[in-house]
């Protein structure tokens, strides 16, 4: 290299630090946009797969990413009366996945980063301009004090989310990319467990077109989840968050444990509340300008594969640009190849995995409960969790997209 390369990545998510760091790593300068005023610390329960853990064992983070499931944890599918039956567990899949929060992969993140990534907060990009040789980006400040500025890279990354602003000013409208699943989903982490169950119990309310969760913890209380089928569900979220919930569940009677998680969700300091959208992308790059994360190939929090395909992403990235002396115009389009397969076979099947959350119908439902009965027999439960291991769909949970091999 004669000069050190630049690089200019929108979002201090997951997604956005694991290419941070992986870019540094490799020689280059890199700044990090991101829209809040501050890191935020929060975050819900997240899955990492064996495709995340891999990618983040070699860039050194793994270690400091607790594994807060339980061994031998127990999962209740239970009724609104309160009736329970034991469930699948994770536990004690080969290779099952990690549950953590996340705020813990963020937080080893933003600790593993060198003082020389030049992070900046209350900052978001309004134009982008690609040229042959470099991409110029105005950025403004989000105080009330705006102030703008323009700077030249050689690779501007869209580390920004679903809702991108980079995709937006370099791609299109969102219409273009974001895909409507016709679900809703609320989240939040409770204070406590859920009365009458231990520490690291889960729980599963299943009906036909909605679901209520809880994801449990080895060392903090639980967090819920409502997912639902909506005809529209753009107009959920012109409701208030708990009356488009009790609307969704009604009218039959909540029962004892639906309605402690309705109450607790209502009384919850921080909740998330938003439709179920996915990202569907030919291409996410134009140029010197490429989308990571979610901003490119969103799958959903059905197929439990953001955080892990995020860091995967990140460190292929870097992989190949080292591999092609650094040229993002060579770089890009083979890590486009590279990564498509996986991520389309996720979108392809994104049904199989959101039927596990949440049925479609009555008879994906009872199909459901079918198979969650013989779960809880012991002699067929190991047989059937030695077979999910080694389905196509948990394979593809677990291929090591980050090597480049």
């Amino acid at each position: 290299m004669t000069r050190k390369r630049r690089a200019l990545i929108v979002g201090l998510g997951i997604a956005g630090m694991a290419a941070a760091k992986r870019l540094h790593e490799i020689g280059w300068d890199v700044t990090v946009i991101e829209r809040s005023s501050a890191r935020r610390t929060g975050g819900y329960f997240v899955a990492m797969f064996h495709t995340g853990r891999l990618s983040a064992e070699r860039m050194g983070i793994l270690e400091h990413i607790p594994n807060r499931m339980k061994p031998g944890a127990r999962t209740w599918e239970v009724t609104r009366e309160g009736r329970r039956r034991k469930g699948m567990s994770f536990t004690s899949l080969p290779d099952g996945p990690r549950l953590v929060t996340r705020g813990d992969i963020e937080t080893a993140l933003f600790h593993a980063l060198p003082d020389q990534v030049d992070v900046r907060f209350g900052t978001i990009p309004t134009r982008i301009e690609e040229h042959s040789d470099r991409v110029t980006v105005t950025t403004e400040t989000t105080s009330e004090t705006a102030t703008a500025e323009s700077a030249e890279f050689d690779l501007v990354l869209g580390a920004d989310g679903i809702r991108s602003t980079v995709r937006r000013l370099a791609f299109g409208p969102d219409a273009n990319f974001i895909h409507d699943m016709n679900y809703v989903i609320a989240a939040t982490l409770l204070d406590d467990d859920l009365t009458g169950f231990e520490r690291g119990d889960a729980v599963m309310l299943s009906e036909p077109g909605r679901s209520a969760s809880t994801f449990a913890f080895s060392d903090i209380p639980p967090g819920v989840l409502f997912s639902y089928r909506a005809a529209n569900p753009r107009e959920e979220l012109a409701k208030k968050p708990i009356d488009a919930l009790r609307a969704a569940y009604g009218p039959e009677p909540t029962g004892p444990v639906l309605a402690e998680m309705l109450h607790r969700y209502e009384s919850a300091d921080d909740a998330l509340f938003d439709v179920v959208q996915q990202v569907r992308m030919r291409q996410w790059h134009t140029g010197r300008v490429a989308l990571i994360g979610d901003a490119a190939w969103c799958m959903t929090l059905y197929s439990g594969l953001g955080a892990s395909s995020g860091i995967a992403g990140a460190e292929l990235l870097g992989t190949l640009l080292q591999r092609h002396d650094h040229d993002p115009l060579a770089a890009l389009p083979e890590w486009n190849r590279h990564l498509r397969p996986f991520v389309e076979y996720q979108h392809r099947t994104i049904d199989q995995s959101r039927s596990i959350f949440t049925s479609h119908d009555r008879i994906e439902h009872l199909r459901r409960k079918a198979m969650m009965r013989l779960i809880s027999l012991p002699p067929v439960s190991g047989l059937l969790g030695h077979t999910l291991s080694r389905s196509e769909a948990f394979q593809m949970k677990a291929i090591d997209i980050g090597a480049a091999g």
